[in-house]
């Protein structure tokens, strides 16, 4: 593994352990921060990969589209997409004003990404 993708998972692993870190805290946590540090996990893990198999990772926060370039190369990896669109809304939705997570949106970003950057990191050896 080279040096480029172990700073993109460094950077995945930090965002997943802000995430917990908010999720646990028992004075003022941030949810709408959980929500956007699990999708930018994700988001890191999915571009780890592709750069991994020698692409250049698209400019985009999109996971089903990220998804979907992974599925291009590897037909045996799939996700449920509506769990890839929650993660996306919800890391655009409640970082501006106008709506804000709730815990049970905070706590359904970070069992998900739990799931899902295990499966990736699968994929990555």
């Amino acid at each position: 593994m080279n040096d480029v993708i172990k700073e993109w998972l460094a950077k995945a692993d930090g965002d997943f352990r802000t995430a917990q870190r908010e999720l646990a805290a028992v004075e003022a946590p941030n949810l709408d921060a959980v929500c956007f540090h699990a999708q930018q996990c994700i988001e890191k893990l999915m571009k780890a990969l592709l750069i991994a198999r020698g692409e250049l990772p698209p400019k985009t926060h999109d996971l089903v589209f990220l998804a979907d370039t992974i599925f291009r190369d590897n037909p045996n990896w799939q996700w449920p997409e509506d769990e890839l669109r929650f993660l996306s809304r919800a890391a655009v939705a409640f970082r501006y004003p106008g709506e804000s997570a709730e815990q049970a949106d905070a706590a359904e970003a970070v069992e998900i990404v739990a799931r899902l950057r295990t499966a990736l990191l699968a994929q990555l050896g």
